[in-house]
């Protein structure tokens, strides 16, 4: 187990305890009766930490050499169990409206599926730089619906970030599909294709036989 898969599973880890900061009102910090840090900046800072290992892990993958197959397969799970939980948690608390959940967690499970086709297929989409301003965004957008619990000045700010991580999602989602359709859905037309004319010589070749 090296450090870039290390921090990839520390982020996993970090799920629940963002949750619990956020659905579990009464979680703060005290001393002596006084609250020190709320329980909103413990889920703040729980958030960024981990989006931090995101950035890192990359990062010290790539400097180190030690890009793996469990490595890529387990930093976008990571990805998504993180914006998720916090997303859903934040429809719990009633700060954002479900639809925008919704809309935003089905686009990560339709361009999985799209990529996991595309691998079957033997191609691989890469990430468009459309999805990567959208992970920044949504980054961004929960740190700003955080902070809004606090101080209350910034929600319609906050909700401005989260128009944006549904609008990047959206188009880099449309991307994905673009990339897909010119793609994939060619090559296995192009396959079905053989497999036709295939079916067709072996059904002509065995009726020559039959009639001989």
């Amino acid at each position: 187990m090296n450090v870039p898969n290390t921090l990839t599973i520390l982020r996993i880890f970090f799920v629940p305890f963002l949750v619990a900061s956020l659905v579990e009102q009464e979680l703060r910090l005290e001393w002596h009766g006084v609250v020190w840090v709320p329980n909103e900046l413990v889920a703040l800072a729980i958030f960024l930490t981990a989006a931090a290992t995101d950035l890192l892990d990359g990062y010290l993958a790539r400097r180190w050499g030690q890009i793996t197959t469990v490595g890529t397969l387990l930093d976008p799970i990571a990805d998504k169990l993180l914006i998720s939980a916090a997303l859903v948690s934040l429809v719990q608390i009633r700060l954002v409206p479900a639809w925008m959940v919704v809309l935003i967690i089905g686009r990560e499970f339709a361009v999985s599926g799209l990529r996991s086709i595309a691998a079957a297929e033997g191609y691989t989409i890469q990430a468009s730089d459309m999805g990567k301003t959208k992970m920044i965004t949504q980054v961004v957008a929960i740190s700003m619906i955080l902070v809004s619990i606090r101080w209350q000045a910034l929600q319609g700010f906050a909700m401005l970030w989260m128009w944006g991580v549904v609008v990047f999602g959206m188009a880099s989602a449309v991307e994905y599909f673009r990339k897909f359709w010119r793609k994939v859905d060619y090559s296995i037309k192009v396959r079905r294709r053989k497999e036709l004319l295939h079916v067709e010589r072996q059904r002509k070749k065995l009726a020559r036989s039959l009639g001989d």
